[in-house]
């Protein structure tokens, strides 16, 4: 069975802002291997156009290496959007989701094939309540902004975490590998 593993960048105070972090050439690498060992990952709308950013550098390279490779690995990867008011996707690897998440995602999980990442803070909020989240990433960057989205914001029921391994990086920033018991 696929696992579903949520990987997202917070600040220390625990807010999902990526206007407040600076992701560095190695965060890049990391996330660039970490998408090349996946199947697919979901996005929420709002992720979804946000990342979009990544197409114009497959198109116009920025000339930073980690950046640009880091643009090949989200551009490959197949991408479900969940959204209300998508009517299509304009990135070849990207399509809308044909059913609700928690039918979607048991779906996802029972074929055969790579881990399913999710990159949307409002799909781990509603995996982590459908009890349907295995491991939680959380690179947490070494700023606080004392306002924003908390990325644990209605999160209906007490989850209990087990820390697996952490990885720091050198600008600061510390990855928390958590798996989720299930409830």
């Amino acid at each position: 069975m696929r696992k579903v593993i949520a990987a997202i960048n917070m600040t220390l105070d625990g807010f999902c802002d990526h206007t407040a972090i600076s992701p560095d050439e190695e965060i890049h690498r990391h996330y660039e291997e970490l998408l090349n060992k996946g199947g697919v990952i979901l996005y929420g709308r709002i992720t979804y156009q946000l990342m979009q950013f990544w197409q114009e550098l497959i198109k116009n390279p920025s000339g930073e290496k980690s950046m640009d490779d880091f643009a090949k690995s989200i551009d490959s990867i197949p991408k479900i959007v969940f959204s209300n008011t998508l009517q299509n996707t304009d990135w070849n690897s990207a399509t809308l989701a044909d059913q609700p998440i928690k039918e979607k995602v048991l779906a996802l999980k029972q074929q055969a094939g790579k881990d399913i990442f999710v990159g949307s803070r409002s799909l781990i909020i509603q995996l982590i309540n459908l009890n349907l989240l295995d491991e939680l990433q959380l690179c947490i960057h070494p700023v606080i902004v004392g306002n924003g989205l908390p990325l644990f914001e209605n999160i209906s029921d007490r989850t209990a975490l087990k820390l697996r391994e952490t990885k720091a990086f050198s600008g600061g920033g510390i990855i928390h590998y958590y798996e989720i018991a299930h409830k």
